[in-house]
């Protein structure tokens, strides 16, 4: 039996945080940081097995969509100052023993509760344990972020 460990932290730029590059460690994809004139391309990342943006009710329900790219692009810009906090980050770990159906589905659950009870925009990736932490008992990784 898995036992549940949840933390957060912030991504800030005082500590030369990137939240577009964070974003695209997490889903394991390439976007490009405005803000930094970069291109972050972790596409071929082992182990992320989804990365979905969460929107809250009310915007779904008006049929309103958000890239990741673009998402992250504008928390970078809506902040203005150097140390500036861009994003919140949760690691919650789930029960390897859950299918991989039941793990998506609890971290969808538990993104859109929060996106709908503080009107936020989640991004939630889901990654592989490597084969040592299963054969150790550990259990799955959701990372959920938000703009602050």
């Amino acid at each position: 039996m898995a036992i549940f460990i949840a933390s957060s932290k912030s991504i800030s730029r005082g500590k030369g945080q990137s939240e577009v590059a964070s974003a695209s460690y997490r889903a394991g994809e390439k976007l490009e940081d405005k803000r930094y004139g970069k291109v972050h391309n972790y596409s071929k990342r082992y182990g992320v097995m989804s990365a979905d943006i969460i929107l809250p009710s009310s915007l779904k329900d008006k049929k309103i969509s958000i890239n990741r790219s673009e998402l992250w692009n504008k928390a970078e810009q809506a902040e203005n100052r150097k140390d500036a906090t861009v994003a919140r980050e949760w690691l919650v770990n789930l029960p390897y023993e859950l299918s991989e159906k039941e793990r998506k589905e609890l971290a969808h659950k538990f993104s859109q509760e929060l996106a709908d009870r503080y009107g936020v925009i989640k991004d939630c990736a889901i990654h592989k344990p490597a084969d040592k932490e299963i054969n150790e008992g550990q259990i799955l990784v959701i990372f959920m972020r938000t703009s602050c």
